[in-house]
Parts: C-alpha cells; sequence; structure tokens
C-alpha cells in the first residue's frame, strides 16, 4: 500500500484550513493531490522507504499530528493505488486506517455495490444493475465485449479494469490554490427552492466576479449541499468550455442543483466551488453572435471596473441577472 486517500473532517467554517492539512501531508511526501473541500491523495512511496514504516502506519502518525497542531481529526483509506485508497475510504472511521492488501484486492471489492468506484455514476450504476451486474465481483468475471456492448467501448474497458482492481490512476501534485470556493448558509434550514436558486446565483456571480479579477477560468464547478442533518451531497460538472462568464456559472450551477432533485430538503448552506482553474488568456471562447450575451458580457466589464474601483460591495449580488 503506498497511497493513502485522507478526508479531514473539517466543519463548514473551516474550509480555509485546508491549505495547512495539506502542508502536514507534504512533510511526508512532495506528492500531495488536493481534493477540496476537504480531502487529499498523498502517494507515500518514497516516504515508505525513508521513514522505514509502512503506509498504515504513516497513516496513523498524519492522524495525531492533525489532531495536536490543527485541531482536526481525519478518516483514512490506504490501497496501492488512488482508486483503491479511495474506495477504502468508505470503509474507514477516525482512529481506523482501512487498507486494501495487495494481494487481497478482489476479494476486497467483490462484494462492493458498481457505485463504489469512483468516476461510476447513477447511470452506469443503474445499467449495470438491470442487467444483473450489481456487484464488483459480477463485473469483474463478466466478458469485456458484453460491458462494451452495454456501455461503450472505452467506458466498458475501464468499467472492467477496474472492477479487476486494475489501478491505473497516479497522484498528481496540485494546489488547493487551483480552486476557488464560497458558501451561502442560512440563517434557518431553508426549504425553498427559490431561496436555494436566489443563493446559487450570488454564489456563482461571486466566483465569476473572483475569477475575472484574477484573469483565470475554470474547468469545473462543484456544488456541496449540507442539510440540517448534518450531511451533504456533492455534484460536479465539467464545463463545455473553460469560463468566468457569470451567466455560464449560474447556468451550470443552476444544472447541477436540478440534477440532484430535491424534495423538501431541509438545506443549511450550499456551497459553490470552480476548480481546474487556467489562466484565461489561453482559454478559447466560442462565440455565439447572441446579442443578449455579449450584453451581458459588456455589462460584466463594467460592474467588474466598479468592483475594481470601488470595492465588492458596489454592484448588488444578483444585479446583473435581473
Amino acid at each position: 500500500m503506498t497511497v493513502l486517500c485522507v478526508r479531514f473532517q473539517l466543519p463548514p467554517a473551516r474550509e480555509a484550513a485546508l491549505p495547512g492539512l495539506l502542508g502536514l501531508l507534504e512533510e511526508f511526501t512532495p506528492v500531495v493531490e488536493a481534493l477540496p473541500p476537504d480531502g487529499a491523495l498523498a502517494d507515500l512511496r518514497g516516504a515508505e522507504r525513508y521513514f522505514g514504516r509502512s503506509a498504515v502506519e504513516l497513516a496513523s502518525v498524519i492522524r495525531v499530528r492533525a489532531l495536536a497542531l490543527h485541531g482536526v481529526d481525519c478518516v483514512i483509506g490506504a490501497g496501492p493505488g488512488p482508486m483503491l485508497a479511495r474506495v477504502a475510504l468508505r470503509d474507514a472511521r477516525p482512529g481506523v486506517t482501512c487498507a486494501v492488501p495487495e494481494d487481497a484486492v478482489a476479494e476486497f471489492l467483490a462484494n462492493r455495490p458498481v457505485a463504489a468506484l469512483p468516476g461510476v455514476g447513477t447511470a452506469t450504476s443503474r445499467t449495470m444493475c438491470e442487467y444483473g451486474l450489481d456487484t464488483l465481483g459480477r463485473v469483474a468475471a463478466a466478458p469485456l465485449s458484453t460491458l462494451q456492448r452495454l456501455i461503450g467501448a472505452r467506458a466498458g474497458r475501464e468499467l472492467h479494469e477496474k472492477a479487476n482492481g486494475v489501478d491505473r490512476g497516479r497522484v498528481v501534485p496540485n494546489g488547493v490554490s487551483r480552486s476557488l470556493a464560497t458558501e451561502r448558509p442560512f440563517p434557518l434550514d431553508e426549504l425553498d427552492p427559490d431561496r436555494h436558486r436566489r443563493a446559487l446565483l450570488s454564489a456563482a456571480e461571486e466566483l465569476g466576479a473572483r475569477l475575472r479579477a484574477l484573469d483565470k477560468v475554470c474547468g469545473t464547478l462543484t456544488l456541496t449541499v449540507r442539510y440540517a442533518d448534518r450531511t451533504a451531497t456533492t455534484r460536479t460538472r465539467t464545463l463545455r468550455e473553460p469560463t468566468a462568464h457569470s451567466a455560464a456559472l449560474t447556468r451550470a450551477t443552476y444544472a447541477l442543483y436540478e440534477a440532484l432533485g430535491l424534495q423538501r430538503a431541509r438545506v443549511r448552506a450550499l456551497v459553490l466551488r470552480a476548480e481546474s482553474l487556467a489562466p484565461a488568456e489561453q482559454a478559447s471562447h466560442q462565440l455565439t453572435f447572441d446579442p443578449v450575451d455579449e450584453k451581458v458580457r459588456r455589462v460584466e466589464e463594467a460592474a467588474d471596473r466598479v468592483r475594481a474601483k470601488f470595492g465588492p460591495g458596489a454592484v448588488i449580488p444578483g444585479a446583473l441577472a435581473a
């Protein structure tokens, strides 16, 4: 086991503590990949040799240091690769690292549902279940050609490999600065979808303004909905093209929210995160020849100049959508 998947148990108000916790992991290895808002992957291949300890033993040290230095507990999954470490994280709990032994990967995965694999969405899982392939063991035993007929050549091959424990992923060092986040808490648990949407509109406009101020665009949006019972749901969408255009971010945000199908959900807070940031000059923009869209972009530019001169409060949130 050489890879850890760590999820820090950060309360909503302490998401800003993630960079410091990533620094703690980097004391053991430089190969750390941030998984905002509260997680990370760490490749300990070199650290195991350097410290003369296994990844599970190092995980115990990391947990103690996170508690002692930051007052934050964590849950940790360990595995031969990032995919297996993520799957192991589902069974981890504070104080106990869940590890996938290299010689027991097939046994570890066999009875798990297809949806336990990272990257397997609801549609793929439903298709597999309709054909009786409801566990990873059954998927692994199915002919590759059958899976490819059901979900496509590439997706079928990837699912077959993952179900058989083939983990081709790697930990890609990055920084939490590659994302921007904003939170919209409600003073009371909120049931009204219209108020949810107004909060999302405000969050998307704020992210758009911050991205444009940094001359950045984002390629991915992640929406986290926190409920009254302290549970949360997170959904991510890759944008058709990287953008910092508030209207495009708002449309994508609404699509994420509507896909959740919330009915009478008591929502405590909404967190919107822009990820996969890149320099704006490297992004391409598909011309729409839509006069309304071009007008909105000109209004955005004017609003950005006002913000730069008088501060963020000079532009009322939601005004651009009026």
